[in-house]
C-alpha cells in the first residue's frame, strides 16, 4: 500500500506554467569571470510586469560584474524577446544550469524553481496534462527526447548535477 505522499512523488500534474514565468531570475555565466551571475529586472526601473520585462540588471555574484540591457525600440514599441533556448533571451550569455544529456542533446534551466519543475515532471511515472489541453505550457514544448522513458535517469542524473552547482561556492 502506498501513502499519499508516494503518490503525489510519482504523479505530476502539469501547472502551465510558461517558460516566461521563470524569467525574473535567470542565472548565467558571467562573461568577465566565468562565475555565476544572475539576470533580474532591473531595480532602478520601477513599473508593472510589461516595464520590467524591458529593463534588465546582470549581477555576477562572483566577481562583481554588472550590466543593464533595455529592449530595444521599433517604431512605438520595444521589442522584448521571447525566452528560449539554452542562452537567455537579453544579454545572450549561457545559461549557468546547462549540460549535455543523452548523447547529443542539452538540457537547460533558468533557475532552480525551473530545475525543480523539470525534475519533478521526468521523476514522475504518471504526467497529467492541465485542464487545458493546448495551452501550450513549458512541460508540453519540452523536446520528444527529454519526455522519453528511456532517457528518464539520465536526465534526472543531469539535473542533480546540475542542482549541485547552485550550492557551489
Amino acid at each position: 500500500m502506498t501513502t499519499g505522499d508516494d503518490e503525489d512523488r510519482r504523479r505530476f500534474r502539469d501547472p502551465l506554467t510558461r517558460l516566461g514565468g521563470f524569467a525574473d531570475k535567470i542565472l548565467v555565466r558571467c562573461p568577465a569571470c566565468d562565475g555565476r551571475a544572475a539576470v533580474i529586472p532591473d531595480p532602478n526601473v520601477a513599473g508593472d510586469g510589461w516595464r520590467s520585462r524591458c529593463h534588465r540588471r546582470l549581477s555576477c555574484l562572483h566577481c562583481g560584474y554588472t550590466d543593464t540591457w533595455t529592449a530595444p525600440r521599433e517604431g512605438n514599441y520595444r521589442m522584448v524577446p521571447e525566452p528560449c533556448g539554452s542562452d537567455d533571451p537579453y544579454f545572450r550569455l549561457p545559461l549557468w544550469l546547462r549540460a549535455d544529456c543523452c548523447g547529443a542533446h542539452v538540457l537547460w534551466a533558468y533557475n532552480g524553481e525551473h530545475l525543480d519543475l523539470l525534475e519533478a515532471y521526468l521523476a514522475a511515472r504518471l504526467r497529467e496534462r492541465g485542464d487545458y489541453p493546448g495551452s501550450m505550457s513549458m512541460v508540453e514544448r519540452l523536446p520528444a527526447w527529454l519526455k522519453s522513458a528511456k532517457h528518464r535517469d539520465e536526465a534526472l542524473r543531469t539535473i542533480r548535477r546540475l542542482r549541485s552547482s547552485l550550492h557551489a561556492p
